[in-house]
């Protein structure tokens, strides 16, 4: 008998009390005649009678594969009479994902269909203001909506409509304070308005209730360490670019794509409080890894992979800074001048 690590995560509002005893007794049926009982949770663990919804800030338990799937499937059925909200589950084998899950409502609610609209149109280039109108019919239908707010708040940040991203994303909070996404977006707003402490506090919040399996985590960590690095909060910044630098990303994963510029910052990072054979070594990190999202050139990272090995003592500085210079960097080519000067 195999028991493998299980993470499960989220909320789903059924939005009337007569719609969630309705869930309640089919949760139980099913439990016990389609599942003989094989699931991971009881009614009285995961259902919240008070506000007719289902709530797992976070379970975390060794479990049978069996048992992961049949819960799964039962959270699955039921999510189809739910008008908003989402659950994610992982089935977890020594770090690595075995199996994942993404439950939400796809049902013909009008709320779920016009959030499911809103959700769609914010991918279409200028269908900002359908997509903040279909959002807006979802809240209109339950008002409890906390994704629907949330996704509002991005379009209205991205319309820079900046006092009306704060309420949104602050009004999806207050519903559901576990929303990582709503604290991520509204730490953007706060950067949009030059409060970086506020941002900072906001990416504390979305890592509290987000988990490293998920990219956000990763995301939140790599923008949380520049507000850092504004307020030159540096040793802040530098841990958590460490953190970030350590974690192995697979190639479909979206922060693969910042491995290069997160071990750029982490070695100007280390530069700046003269820790030179880090930063040295953070370079040349970064100079392993494709180029990604950042464009930062080969011989940009010479040039700092050069610097940071002269004031280390490294003689390679010379011939980072001769590589550097064939790739057309300037300054290195002035550097190596300098040095032959004064040779």
């Amino acid at each position: 008998m195999i028991f493998y690590k299980s993470i499960f995560s989220g909320r789903l509002d059924f939005g009337t009390p007569r719609s969630f005893q309705q869930v309640i007794k089919m949760f139980e049926h099913r439990k016990e005649n389609y599942y003989k009982s094989e699931v991971i949770f009881e009614i009285e663990d995961i259902f919240s009678e008070e506000d007719s919804s289902l709530n797992i800030p976070r379970h975390i338990a060794q479990v049978q594969d069996k048992f992961w799937r049949n819960t799964v499937n039962l959270l699955k059925n039921i999510s189809q009479y739910a008008v908003s909200g989402d659950l994610n589950a992982w089935l977890i084998e020594d770090g690595k994902i075995l199996r994942e899950a993404r439950i939400e409502p796809e049902s013909d609610k009008s709320a779920v269909r016009a959030f499911i609209q809103g959700r769609e149109l914010i991918n279409e280039n200028g269908k900002e203001t359908e997509a903040k109108a279909a959002l807006s019919r979802a809240i209109e239908k339950f008002e409890r909506h906390s994704t629907a707010y949330e996704r509002r708040g991005f379009v209205n940040y991205r319309l820079r409509n900046y006092s009306d991203a704060l309420y949104d994303y602050s009004k999806s909070i207050d519903i559901n304070p576990r929303n990582a996404e709503a604290y991520f977006g509204r730490a953007f707003v706060h950067i949009a308005n030059d409060e970086i402490q506020q941002a900072i506090t906001d990416f504390q919040g979305a890592l509290k209730v987000s988990i490293p399996l998920q990219p956000i985590y990763w995301k939140i960590r790599r923008r949380k360490a520049e507000c850092h690095f504004k307020l030159n909060e540096t040793e802040e910044g530098i841990k958590d670019l460490k953190l970030f630098a350590r974690r192995k990303f697979t190639t479909d994963n979206p922060n693969y794509q910042w491995r290069r510029k997160v071990l750029f910052d982490l070695g100007n990072a280390y530069l700046s409080i003269q820790d030179f054979e880090a930063a040295q070594e953070a370079f040349g990190d970064s100079l392993a890894c494709p180029m990604g999202r950042a464009e930062i050139s080969d011989s940009e990272l010479l040039l700092f992979r050069g610097m940071a090995a002269q004031k280390a003592g490294l003689g390679s500085f010379v011939e980072d800074w001769k590589e550097a210079a064939a790739k057309g960097s300037v300054r290195a080519s002035e550097l190596l001048n300098a040095v032959a000067v004064a040779s």
